[in-house]
């Protein structure tokens, strides 16, 4: 099936009263059959529904649509995006390893693996995005992971997919890509080679603001790729925490079937069943949202790029941007989806501009139906310093736009408006 029928009908078979809607599971917990039941479920045997912070019925539909639309093996959601990433790499790392981050990724996915899981005992260490061949000399023994965006926000750059998964695969390293912006109908990450990739669901996938969510989906291969592999001795080792149960003997998907049984039993940040029903609801659009973003989005970066104002417009599906080549090898029909950023003259200018829009909301969200207006510098990154943030293309005049699904050329006048003012 093509995308925009697997988002409408994969996973789920109308249930006894034949309703056409996903039901909502409202529920914490699942009633047994028998103690013996409930026994052979708490040990595998029967992989019938425990307790929501594991399973849910409306989730897992969810859980299935994500894995069809990104080609992976099999999907696990989660309460938030971060969430998302947190588990990701926690499911890979002790205290003493190290993972290598984009120089160009989300300024709370610097501070989570710079700071938070600092305190864990990991380093990270970051490569450029636009030159692969760096992440060689930062592997050694103790390397769990590269994580990157395959188009990164604030800086709207197009990631080598392929490049970087080829050197993770060199190394026998889990690559994790980031797929929030891009979304799974413009690309696949999964299918350039990559091992992993998160979404923040609350973003494009929800696409009105209305439902925080993240989701981890794993590639089919990877029972292979972790047995006897010395980085992850962890999934092939009994887990004295589950009686002994080594995750690759099992015939499910070792990554996410490990954060479910480990990570979700013991942390718990599970979404709620009325946020993945929400998110099934948007998912069915997502296809003809991205489209109008996109083609929106191009419109207004048009205008922009012509503005003495203005410079340093990012957006790749501009024939003049460096990315665009890399846009047309990796997302669908060139769409670029609905992020843009440009610089003007310093902060002042910067924030005199985001006051004076009528149509775009100071919002620090992307992918609603309305247009946002963002200065990452005092918000987004505002806790890099800024020389850091200078180096990684946030500059005190830069302004991100996530472009919504209004007329573009209302659009265009409220910035010609806030650009005069």
């Amino acid at each position: 099936m093509n995308k925009e029928t697997i988002a409408i009908h994969h996973g789920y078979e109308k249930d006894t009263q034949g309703t056409t809607a996903v039901p909502i599971y409202q529920t914490t917990a699942y009633a047994f059959q028998s103690a013996k039941q409930a026994s052979d479920r708490f040990t595998l045997q029967d992989l019938g529904n425990i307790y929501t912070r594991l399973t849910n019925p409306t989730t897992a539909v969810l859980e299935a649509r994500l894995a069809q639309l990104e080609g992976g093996a099999s999907a696990l959601a989660t309460s938030s995006g971060q969430a998302a990433i947190f588990y990701a790499i926690s499911n890979l790392i002790e205290a003493g390893d190290n993972i290598i981050i984009s120089d160009k990724i989300y300024g709370g996915s610097v501070t989570l693996f710079k700071h938070t899981l600092k305190r864990f005992g990991l380093e990270a260490r970051v490569f450029n995005l636009d030159d692969p061949s760096t992440i060689e000399s930062l592997v050694d023994d103790k390397t769990k992971a590269i994580f990157f965006e395959s188009l990164s926000n604030p800086q709207i750059v197009v990631a080598d997919i392929d490049a970087i998964s080829a050197v993770a695969k060199k190394h026998g390293i889990i690559s994790i890509c980031d797929n929030t912006v891009a979304t799974p109908y413009l690309v696949n990450p999964i299918a350039h080679g990559t091992d992993i990739v998160v979404h923040s669901c609350s973003k494009y996938i929800s696409g009105q603001g209305l439902a925080l969510g993240g989701a981890i989906i794993d590639r089919d291969g990877l029972l292979e790729f972790f047995k006897d592999n010395p980085r992850y001795s962890h999934f092939f080792t009994p887990d004295e925490s589950y009686h002994g149960l080594v995750y690759t003997d099992l015939p499910f998907p070792p990554f996410n079937l490990r954060i479910r049984l480990a990570l979700l039993r013991d942390i718990g940040a599970t979404p709620s069943p009325f946020n993945s029903w929400s998110l099934i609801q948007s998912l069915e659009t997502l296809s003809l949202r991205i489209e109008k973003h996109s083609h929106n989005t191009l419109k207004v970066a048009k205008f922009l790029e012509s503005h003495p104002k203005v410079s340093n417009l990012n957006y790749p599906g501009l024939e003049t941007n460096k990315y665009n080549n890399l846009s047309k090898k990796y997302f669908k029909d060139g769409l670029c989806s609905g992020l843009l950023s440009f610089e003007v003259a310093n902060k002042d200018t910067a924030w005199k501009i985001l006051d004076n829009t009528k149509l775009f909301s100071i919002v620090v969200n992307i992918g609603d139906s309305k247009s946002i207006i963002t200065h990452p510098s005092s918000t987004t990154h505002q806790q890099i310093p800024l020389d850091e943030q200078a180096k990684i293309g946030i500059s005190q005049g830069l302004i991100r736009l996530s472009i919504g699904l209004e007329d573009a050329d209302d659009l265009i006048e409220d910035l010609k408006l806030a650009l005069n003012a």
